[in-house]
């Protein structure tokens, strides 16, 4: 009877401990993708960014592309001049978050970034402030107590 409740809790923390750091993968703008139009501000408020995550950007080719930019090119809607900055233009674009901080993204075609609202910017967290933010979030302290619970029960 005891060993099937030390495997219940095992079964239980092997489900629920991967979820707890899984890197998450988003697409830019969700079914809308990347395009014309379109508040990527307001997409990405309320939104977690961590490192580890990934962004992906979704248009049609050669329509548009992706270059990461600094501050000031966002603000300014100017992509690097750098030869080695090429942008993305796959049309499916996937770029992991390595690092934390602020990160800035533009369309360079055409006006596509100063008149038609193709940028974005984020704050990539880092693991360790995103530990924290688990630490003191409401369901870490459920993942906790249940694990309490469990255990009472196994013990």
């Amino acid at each position: 009877m005891g060993s099937n409740k030390f495997v219940s809790l095992i079964s239980i923390l092997v489900i629920l401990l991967p979820t707890l750091s899984m890197a998450k993968e988003f697409v830019v703008g969700d079914d809308s993708g990347w395009r014309k139009d379109f508040d990527y501000q307001k997409w990405a408020k309320g939104k977690v960014f961590r490192v580890g995550d990934t962004l992906v950007f979704k248009y049609k080719a050669p329509n548009h592309n992706v270059f990461k930019v600094d501050g000031a090119g966002f603000k300014e809607c100017t992509k690097p001049t750098e030869n080695d900055k090429a942008p993305l233009t796959s049309g499916n674009d996937k770029i992991k978050l390595t690092t934390a901080g602020n990160k800035w993204y533009i369309c360079s075609v055409s006006n596509h970034c100063a008149d038609k609202g193709m940028k974005l910017f984020i704050t990539v967290a880092d693991e360790s402030s995103a530990a924290r933010s688990l630490i003191w979030s409401g369901s870490y302290q459920v993942f906790i107590a249940t694990v309490i619970a469990i255990v009472a029960i196994v013990v």
